[in-house]
């Protein structure tokens, strides 16, 4: 727009270099703004003849420019130290940002928040935020994050409270450390903030082949043993006014225990963190409910100029439906469970459903986010539908996080997105 093209370098705007996204939208959002450029290594200068308000149309490469705030713990659960070597460089960097949690839903530990933070969140009202706490015993928190300020970092969440600003909560739990009394406990002191503690959502630790760590996934009953300690919490929360918590999807699938209807879970504020997306998904696939589809679901905020990143990032950009014919929908075991009692409902027993198991990153591993290529491709020869739908949630522009590109696999296989309505018009014409 106005002249701007693909890889021009922004140095500054109105004569103002912006530190991130966030404050390059307030600048661009006054009228006529006069942007500084490097094109070619050459200065440039433009003028935008634009109304005060109206948004530039120009999307930015980064989200922050003057450098991501990298995550200082070395949390014994974190995922990151998990991976193998050899994968794109983007998974392996662990971010503590709040900025990154304010566009995209990131986590943040706020171990590395200062004063100065807190005064441009309540200033700019960068709201809601998204804070891993774990748990609010001071020296667990400490002994988890394996740093030593996990233990003080939580008086920020006080604050941001205090000041109005919305918050929602993460509690990763792992088995014989913040389960059981200390996750009861955790709820009840979490409780304490309200308003401005949303929700608190408890998802499960996950374990790859290459964990160094001691640590081991739940069983089943101890799945249950946590359900039932959320959902009374969550009970007495919805009588007397405190934040919602909820267990994710995989800590039910886990217990093999029935999660709650659709309606219990709000407007799904951590549904990107896997907390509803089953009901979600059903209600989609049953025409009941929109949640995908509509602009800036999700966790990440829409600020104008934002890249594709984290959840927005591009998924495919190839791979389109190869019309009508026998399908199969390949997706991971946890998929499985949910999609072919969900087909089976609705008179499509004769679409296989395939549960690939995640034999790349083993353990406990089985959501469908990180599937891998080699797996996939493994169970491929097996399959003798005309067509086979992929959720596309695996993929980053097309690949695979074990660098498998999708375009390798079988012709057969199409990208589908990971929400019910779309994979109810990809099995339009399947005879049920």
């Amino acid at each position: 727009m106005a002249g701007v093209l693909p890889g021009d370098v922004l140095v500054a705007i109105n004569g103002v270099e912006p530190r991130d996204v966030i404050e390059y939208r307030q600048l661009v959002d006054e009228a006529n703004p006069v942007l500084e450029l490097e094109r070619a290594g050459l200065p440039l200068e433009l003028q935008v003849q634009k109304a005060s308000g109206a948004h530039l149309g120009v999307e930015l490469s980064d989200a922050v420019f003057d450098g991501v705030t990298t995550c200082d713990n070395h949390c014994e659960f974190c995922f990151i130290y998990q991976l193998p070597k050899g994968l794109r460089r983007s998974l392996y960097v662990k971010d503590d940002d709040y900025r990154l949690s304010f566009l995209y839903g990131n986590f943040t530990t706020l171990t590395r928040f200062t004063e100065a933070d807190l005064e441009r969140v309540v200033a700019e009202r960068l709201s809601p935020l998204y804070v891993s706490v774990h748990t609010t015993n001071p020296e667990l928190r400490a002994a988890m994050l394996r740093n030593p300020r996990g233990a003080v970092s939580l008086r920020w969440l006080l604050a941001l409270v205090e000041a109005g600003v919305v918050v929602h909560a993460q509690v990763v739990l792992v088995p014989g450390r913040n389960d059981a009394e200390e996750l009861a406990a955790t709820l009840v002191e979490l409780a304490l903030l309200v308003p401005g503690l949303a929700s608190v959502g408890v998802v499960p630790y996950g374990v790859s082949r290459f964990s160094r760590e001691q640590l081991r996934a739940h069983g089943p009953e101890e799945a249950r043993e946590a359900i039932e300690i959320i959902e009374a919490y969550d009970a007495r929360a919805r009588r007397h006014g405190g934040p919602r918590a909820w267990a994710s999807d995989e800590l039910y699938l886990r217990a093999g225990a029935p999660m709650p209807p659709l309606e219990d879970y709000g407007d799904l504020p951590q549904l990107e963190n896997g907390i509803g997306l089953t009901r979600a998904f059903e209600a989609e696939f049953e025409g009941r409910r929109s949640v995908w589809e509509v602009p800036g679901s999700g966790f990440f905020q829409a600020v104008d100029g934002s890249p594709a990143l984290g959840y927005r990032a591009v998924r495919l950009r190839r791979r389109r439906s190869q019309g009508r014919g026998s399908a199969a929908v390949v997706t991971s075991t946890y998929g499985a469970m949910v999609l072919r009692p969900l087909l089976d409902r609705h008179g499509y027993g004769d679409v296989e459903v395939v549960g690939v198991a995640n034999e790349f990153f083993g353990g406990n591993v089985a959501v469908a986010g990180l599937l891998a290529g080699a797996d996939v491709a493994r169970v491929l020869d097996e399959i003798h539908a005309e067509r086979v739908l992929l959720p596309d949630v695996c993929l980053s522009n097309g690949v695979f996080l074990d660098g498998v590109h999708v375009e390798e696999l079988d012709p057969r296989v199409e990208v589908v997105p990971t929400n019910g309505l779309a994979l109810r018009r990809a099995l339009k014409g399947v005879a049920h």
